[in-house]
């Protein structure tokens, strides 16, 4: 992996919906020599623009089309159904898409989900996008089905919305060009993927430096005091008689016994 020389901050695209400010948080304090910025962009310009390098990586819903974009998935979103507050749904905890059937069920082109039959009456006319559809559900036309961040993102003082099943669900995920997975990108992956910060994963760990050897030609190793070779000291003390001298006595002359001498004859 190279590294993002060319680009003064790291660039963090995002859908709406999407909140990544716990991860921007620990890029900070783990990354302040390198500045994060923000960039909310529409669920269907987001891949686009990492395609076309505007952005090092970015938080898209699944699924991603081509295989030049790498993809990492974080969460799967609630699916909800937002309805005025005086709507019959506004009473229930949750509703099933089956009880949609009879009502009118707009579908906006910027749909983050995975539709293969809409429940509903489709209306005549699609929404452009997801805040298009919320202002007319507020005006009395039609409900609408979003993952509950994107709820929460148009709220309004006048719609609430309710859990529904049976329904397909969101899934956001990391995504970031194939081609250009920088050391910068692997950083904030293993950010998202909670590694800590000293982790070394996805970066070449460096060498650890080998153990010097002795050099050729050195002093030898000296022996003990004491030990071979170490002089006269260990032998025995010096003007200390032996045993057998102790025998003979006094150390006079060899061969001379005591009393008198022996006369001639």
């Amino acid at each position: 992996m190279t590294g993002s020389e060319d680009s003064p901050a790291f660039r963090l695209a995002y859908v709406p919906g999407v909140t990544p400010s716990k991860w921007v948080r620990i890029w900070n304090e783990r990354r302040p020599d390198i500045p994060l910025t923000l960039a909310q962009v529409p669920a269907t310009e987001i891949r686009e623009v990492l395609r076309g390098g505007e952005a090092d990586a970015g938080f898209v819903r699944l699924p991603v089309d081509g295989e030049d974009l790498s993809a990492i998935p974080l969460y799967e979103e609630t699916t909800v159904v937002v309805v005025p507050k005086d709507h019959l749904f506004a009473a229930a905890d949750e509703v099933a898409a089956a009880d949609l059937v009879d009502e009118l069920v707009l579908h906006p082109l910027d749909d983050p989900l995975d539709w293969e039959h809409p429940p509903g009456r489709p209306a005549l006319e699609r929404p452009a996008t997801t805040a298009d559809a919320v202002e007319l559900v507020a005006a009395g036309i039609g409900l609408l089905i979003v993952p509950q961040s994107l709820a929460r993102l148009h709220h309004r003082k006048d719609l609430t919305y309710r859990t529904i099943t049976d329904v397909p669900t969101s899934r956001v995920a990391l995504s970031w060009p194939q081609e250009a997975t920088t050391d910068l990108v692997d950083d904030f992956i293993g950010i998202v993927r909670g590694r800590t910060v000293n982790s070394t994963r996805g970066r070449r760990a460096e060498p650890e430096p080998k153990a010097k050897r002795p050099e050729k030609g050195g002093a030898r190793r000296q022996q003990p005091a004491g030990g071979k070779g170490s002089g006269r000291g260990t032998g025995k003390t010096a003007g200390k008689p032996s045993a057998k001298n102790a025998r003979r006595g006094s150390g006079g002359p060899k061969g001379t016994k005591g009393g008198k001498p022996r006369r001639r004859p």
